[in-house]
Formats: structure tokens, C-alpha cells, sequence
């Protein structure tokens, strides 16, 4: 059960009432408070974890789905009604979020509307890729098979985005560690040998007085470095939610020295294995081409998809709108275009997909191997540029002492 609050004319005494409300769903808050004479204003979900913490705990992620999937094929498959299937995913559903999405689905699809129209009142959480899938189910009378093709096809996803992940955060918290290391020494034992010197009356070196410059700069003014990355960062995010500003990340994305072609083997693993599942589950190759587009997450790769579909709407094969689009890997187009000789484009795309999964695996190791090095050379460089802007001044203090 879930918690409601809610506004409602008490039809007796035309008096407003605000209170909270057990239910399982927010039709059922609504019949429930008909039943008791009360006319109901406005019904929501009680905010019960308020703050970054609820919000954490309420996130509706990608297992969460995959699960709901899951169970949910399982249950058709062993000959449950849709809706008492439904019923028995929610009360096996622990995300409090994700329970009322189910709940609301469920009060839809009772009231006559169908479960991919149902799904469809909810894009925040159900991308066109799962509700095309869904109504290709429905309409085929396989929603089982159709549930299943959408736990895998998200799987895959989330294994995908992991691995780019995985190979950018070893890099990431190296650079943190050396830009900590700097910082540190420049504020706190850089000053020192500043005040040796000071009190000896002599000339720091060069290296360590642009050194004890910039250490100055950070003590004194700490408080506008902050400023300046927040404001960097908050419209650096406004910039890449542009038009112009998606179009220049996703370009940086894909020809970034090292990293692009990670990113470029993501986008076509994505491409392959979304356009599979679409056409195995029968969706039509123009319908797959538009919902593809959009699963690809990248403005190019959606452009080039766009172009090649209106080809192919004009009577070019598929293989042959794509071939020589730089968006693209030539072995799309390839094992497309074998798809098409032999009527089994669903299963070339996996295969693919699959090609471009276990290349990835090979650039995730080989980016790993390469980087490595790099940045311990980097971290050596910095290490030894801050040792000897303290060590370099100290002996030559004691040269001077030995001199005398």
C-alpha cells in the first residue's frame, strides 16, 4: 500500500479537507474517497523520502526494469492475465517509485487501454525501444517473447555504458590524485621554504617563486577558483544541452584521440543490437530505423540513420543508404548488406552487435594497458617538478652554509 495526500470537497458540507490516504494506486485513493462521500481536488504520493537520499532510494534504474521484464515474460508465459500478472509484479516490486509507475499501468490497462499505451504515459521511464517492442508483442500475441527481447536488449545496454565507465574512471581518479598532490604541496610546504628563505634574506630560485605565485593565488583566493569551476561546470551543462552544444560533445565523443573509438564500437554495438530486437519482434524497417535513431544517443549517428531511412523509404537497400557514411562502420553496412541476400537481417545485426561487444572488451583492455604508462609518466613529471621546486632551494642553502 501505498501513502496519498489529498484535497477534497466533502459533498455533505461543501468543506475543503486535506489529509493522507492508504492505497493501492491513485484511482484506488480516488474510489476510495468517492466511497466516503468526499469529492476528490488533487491526489498525490506522499513524499516520504524527501532530500538526495529518497531521491537515491526512488531512482528507477535500469535493473529495476530488466527485472520488471523478467518476471513479468515469465508470468504471461506460464499462462497469467496480463493484469494479474501486473499485480503480482508490484508487490514484488521494492522501488517505491517504480510501484506506483506499475500501479498507475495497471489502472490503465483495466480501464480498456492497451499495455503499450499504457507504458507510453510514462517516457521518463519506458523508452520508445520498450514500448515498440511491447506493442509488436501485443500484436502478435508473443508479449512474452517480446518482455524477454527487452530485459536482454537493456542488459546488453547497461553492460555497454559499464564498460565505457569502467574505462574512464582509472584515468579520471589518477588526474585527481596528481591535481590533489599539487595542490597540497603548494599549500602547505612550498610556504615553508618560502619562510626559510625569507628569514635567510636570499633569492628563491625561479621554478619555486612561479611555484609560491601560484600557491599564493590558491591560498588568498580560494574562495574564486570555486566560482569559477562552478560556473564553468553550470554552463558547460547549459552549452551541451543546446542544440549546437549536443552536436559539438557527441563529435568530441567520437574523434577524441584514444577514447573515440571506444565511443564510435558503443554507438554500433547500440545500433546493431537495437535494430535487431526491433526486427526479430517484427517491427517494420522504417519504424526500426526511427526508433534506432533515438537509442543510439549521439546527434550524428541519429542524422545519418534519418538520411539513410528516407533511402530506403525511396526504394535503396538498407546496406547501400549506409555504405560510405562516415556515422558508420563499414561492417554495418556489410553484414547488412549479407543480411539482405539471405532475408535474416534481425540475426546479421546481432551478430554485429556482437562483434562490436567483444572489440570493445579489446579496446576497454588496450586503453587500460596504454593509459597506464602515460600517466605515471605524468604523475613522475609532476612529482618531480614539485621535488625540485623544494629540494632545489634547500641545497643551495646548504651550498651556501658548506661555501662559508
Amino acid at each position: 500500500m501505498l501513502n496519498f495526500e489529498y484535497e477534497a470537497r466533502d459533498e455533505a458540507t461543501g468543506q475543503k479537507i486535506k489529509a493522507n490516504i492508504q492505497a493501492e494506486s491513485e484511482s484506488a485513493a480516488s474510489k476510495l474517497l468517492v466511497k466516503q462521500g468526499l469529492s476528490p481536488l488533487d491526489i498525490r504520493l506522499k513524499d516520504d523520502n524527501s532530500g538526495l537520499l529518497g531521491s537515491l532510494r526512488n531512482h528507477i534504474g535500469s535493473k529495476d526494469k530488466v527485472l520488471f521484464s523478467r518476471q513479468l515474460s515469465t508470468l504471461i508465459n506460464a499462462g497469467l492475465p496480463l493484469t494479474q500478472s501486473l499485480r503480482t509484479v508490484s508487490d514484488q516490486t521494492q522501488n517505491k517509485a517504480f510501484k506506483v509507475i506499475v500501479n498507475q499501468i495497471i489502472a490503465d490497462v483495466e480501464g480498456g487501454r492497451s499495455f503499450a499505451d499504457a507504458l507510453s504515459a510514462h517516457p521518463d521511464v519506458f523508452n520508445t525501444v520498450f514500448i515498440s517492442l511491447i506493442a509488436a508483442g501485443e500484436v502478435s500475441g508473443t508479449l512474452d517473447s517480446a518482455l524477454e527481447r527487452i530485459a536482454d536488449q537493456q542488459e546488453k545496454d547497461a553492460e555497454l555504458i559499464s564498460k565505457i565507465r569502467g574505462a574512464l574512471i582509472y584515468p579520471a581518479i589518477v588526474l585527481f590524485v596528481i591535481i590533489a598532490v599539487i595542490v597540497f604541496m603548494l599549500v602547505t610546504v612550498l610556504p615553508q621554504v618560502q619562510l626559510l628563505y625569507d628569514d635567510l634574506h636570499q633569492t628563491l630560485p625561479f621554478i619555486t617563486a612561479a611555484m609560491l605565485a601560484m600557491s599564493n593565488f590558491i591560498i588568498n583566493f580560494w574562495w574564486l577558483i570555486l566560482i569559477l569551476l562552478a560556473t564553468a561546470v553550470f554552463f558547460g551543462k547549459r552549452y551541451a544541452e543546446t542544440t549546437s552544444g549536443r552536436s559539438a560533445l557527441d563529435s568530441f565523443k567520437m574523434n577524441v584521440p584514444v577514447f573515440g573509438k571506444l565511443f564510435m564500437k558503443m554507438y554500433m554495438a547500440r545500433f546493431s543490437r537495437t535494430g535487431s530486437t526491433l526486427m526479430a519482434a517484427g517491427v517494420p524497417m522504417l519504424e526500426m530505423l526511427r526508433i534506432t535513431a533515438n537509442a543510439v544517443n549521439n546527434v550524428h549517428i541519429k542524422d545519418a540513420t534519418l538520411k539513410a531511412a528516407e533511402k530506403v523509404k525511396g526504394g535503396t537497400a538498407l546496406s547501400e543508404a549506409m555504405k560510405g557514411d562516415p556515422n558508420f562502420l563499414p561492417l554495418v553496412s556489410q553484414m547488412i548488406s549479407i543480411g539482405e541476400q539471405s532475408g535474416t537481417i534481425d540475426s546479421m545485426m546481432a551478430k554485429a552487435a556482437d562483434f562490436f561487444e567483444k572489440e570493445l572488451d579489446n579496446e576497454v583492455k588496450t586503453i587500460s594497458t596504454t593509459i597506464e604508462p602515460i600517466l605515471m609518466v605524468v604523475l613522475a613529471l609532476v612529482a618531480g617538478l614539485m621535488v625540485g621546486a623544494i629540494l632545489i632551494p634547500v641545497y643551495g642553502l646548504v651550498g651556501q652554509n658548506l661555501a662559508l
